[in-house]
């Protein structure tokens, strides 16, 4: 099994908590994320701002997408453990993430949800619609 979705699948059930990355505690998207990157490849790479729930919508920025650029790798492929970035809405910035847990018919992947805390969700035509980008992990 992938590193990255064998560390994701340990933070399922772990309760939605806006800005917050504990395993078991709380987190929310970008937190389960930072969790992933500290179990597998160690530090964070930067401190991370505080943020709104509406992240950057009001000024349009797309800072969750600069921010993946600068940390994680471009991908066209679908593959078990890349980093998925939604759109929520057409004409919104980027505002939510996850890790592809399974490819194929059965495509799944893990998030943290706001009202369901982090679980794995089916990879369905209507989330395939809100993908937007799609990264891997750098190389250790």
């Amino acid at each position: 099994m992938n590193r990255y979705v064998q560390a994701a699948r340990g933070w399922i059930g772990t309760p939605y908590l806006h800005q917050a990355s504990h395993r078991g505690v709380g987190t929310d998207c970008l937190g389960l994320l930072r969790g992933i990157w500290r179990e597998v490849l160690g530090a964070e790479p930067e401190a991370i701002p505080p943020y709104s729930r509406d992240w950057s919508e009001p000024s349009g920025e797309e800072r969750l997408w600069r921010a993946a650029r600068r940390h994680l790798c471009p991908s066209r492929i679908e593959a078990a453990g890349d980093v998925v970035l939604f759109r929520m809405r057409a004409g919104a910035v980027a505002k939510h993430l996850g890790i592809q847990a399974r490819t194929g018919a059965q495509a799944s992947f893990i998030h943290a949800y706001s009202g369901h805390g982090v679980v794995e969700s089916p990879l369905s035509t209507p989330w395939r619609r809100r993908i937007v980008a799609r990264f891997t992990f750098p190389e250790v």
